[in-house]
């Protein structure tokens, strides 16, 4: 039986759970990022980082790997092509949307989750630097799609990877230019028509309403912040160097065990 250590809203698990419900593998849901959950997630891994995997007595971590590992030992319905060429693609697209693409979408958005208790505003210019790059990105999406799919007929690991980060900028007020990106629009209605794709968008709208609007506590850590590597890369790389440090001064940005 699989176990997914889990979060309804963080990106990379939403990349496991896409691909568990592809390959049409059952399995079980633990809300990781939960405070009564971290101590159990801790013991699994010890960087207390969603998403984790447990298949039997194995365990997986990181995304990329989960779904390696998934493609390996379940070979239906294979999430990396066939073709070299079309396998660089795909993963090139999961290595962009993993590193750049979360960590722009990250820095930005903390001042609009709810699970976010910030009474602060964002440094001046750092949203404007993050629609900007993110801009950049969905003009270089838009180029590279190959078809209804990012590499072709067939949705692959990029489309999982990618998928995630683009559902998320309507949020942040970003909208897609039917003018500027039709084929990113295209793309997103094709995605939205798989019905592993539908049931995990019902399973996140669940969630936010039991998380978020049944009048309960908050049950995730509301006031400090986990940065990894890409998150403080981009953020130093942009300018903002001295909001994360200030950040981490005062207890809110704190980094992650190093093993």
């Amino acid at each position: 039986m699989i176990t997914l250590y889990d979060n309804p809203f963080s990106p990379f698990a939403r990349k496991v759970r896409l691909a568990l419900r592809c390959k049409e593998l059952p399995f079980t849901s633990v809300d990781a990022l939960a405070h009564d959950e971290l101590q159990s997630l801790a013991r699994k891994n010890p960087r207390v980082e969603v998403p984790v995997l447990a298949d039997g007595d194995l365990i997986v971590r990181n995304s990329a790997e989960i779904v390696a590992y998934l493609d390996d030992r379940y070979g239906s319905k294979p999430l990396l092509p066939e073709e070299p060429e079309l396998r660089v693609r795909a993963r090139e697209w999961q290595r962009i949307a993993d590193s750049v693409m979360d960590a722009i979408l990250h820095d930005i958005s903390l001042w609009f989750w709810p699970t976010h208790q910030r009474t602060d505003s964002p440094p001046k210019g750092l949203y404007e630097a993050g629609k900007s790059d993110l801009l950049v990105l969905l003009s270089r999406f838009e180029n590279d799609l190959l078809g209804p799919f990012v590499c072709g007929e067939a949705p692959s690991v990029a489309d999982i990877a990618v998928y995630p980060h683009i559902t998320s900028l309507k949020l942040l007020g970003i909208e897609l230019d039917p003018t500027r990106h039709p084929r990113v629009l295209a793309w997103m209605r094709s995605m939205r028509d798989l019905s592993w794709v539908k049931a995990d968008q019902l399973h996140i709208k669940e969630m936010s309403a039991l998380r978020f609007f049944a009048g309960v506590p908050l049950v995730y850590e509301g006031k400090r912040v986990v940065w990894r590597g890409d998150r403080i890369e981009w953020l130093f790389a942009r300018g903002f160097a001295n909001f994360w440090i200030r950040e981490h001064t005062e207890g809110r940005a704190v980094l992650p065990p190093p093993l």
